[in-house]
């Protein structure tokens, strides 16, 4: 029998799991954008530094775990009224492979949509995802967001040498961020 998934805020402790999961991500969605030798070398150790990082600043942002007994199944972290047109930026959601198509991810952004509600004081909530990540786009645009924008990859930690080329990005958008809640249970 499967442990039933629960959701709960990530804390400081939890920094080394989500690189993990982070760097295994990047290392199935992003080859081709990113370089295989950052891809390939000690992309989980810089993850670890920059979720520990993260995770110990305090206010603007909210990171929420998707959990099945002790694994790690699912991360959302979002960066609350990050700009004043599109609104809080999901800055990573990320869930294992073997939990896609469970609704896992679908759970991960309401609950994210629902902070955004709660926390932010605007509506709008919005991500990147890259352009060759076709499963991502078709995923957001099944939950209704809308495709306003495509730009240029910035490299991670700022070295160019960490792309390939010019990878492309689109900015995908809901206006309002409650559209992603689901409605509450009737008893």
């Amino acid at each position: 029998m499967t442990a039933p998934l629960r959701f709960r805020a990530a804390g400081p402790d939890d920094a080394a799991r989500i690189a993990g999961l982070h760097a295994d991500s990047w290392r199935r969605h992003y080859r081709g954008a990113y370089a295989d030798s950052y891809l390939d070398g000690d992309v989980e150790a810089e993850r670890r530094v920059v979720w520990s990082g993260r995770l110990a600043a305090s206010g603007g942002t909210g990171t929420l775990l998707a959990e099945q007994g002790e694994r790690l199944v699912g991360f959302v972290h979002v960066v609350f009224d990050d700009d004043p047109r599109w609104g809080s930026l999901v800055d990573n959601l990320h869930v294992v492979p073997d939990r896609h198509r469970t609704g896992v991810g679908t759970r991960l952004l309401a609950r994210a949509a629902r902070a955004v509600t709660e926390q932010a004081t605007g509506t709008g909530l919005y991500l990147w995802v890259l352009a060759q990540n076709a499963a991502a786009q078709a995923f957001y645009a099944a939950r209704g967001a809308t495709h306003v924008e495509t730009a240029t990859v910035g490299p991670p930690g700022g070295d160019p040498t960490r792309l390939n080329g010019t990878p492309r990005k689109l900015r995908m958008v809901w206006a309002d961020a409650a559209s992603l809640c689901p409605l509450p249970e009737r008893r």
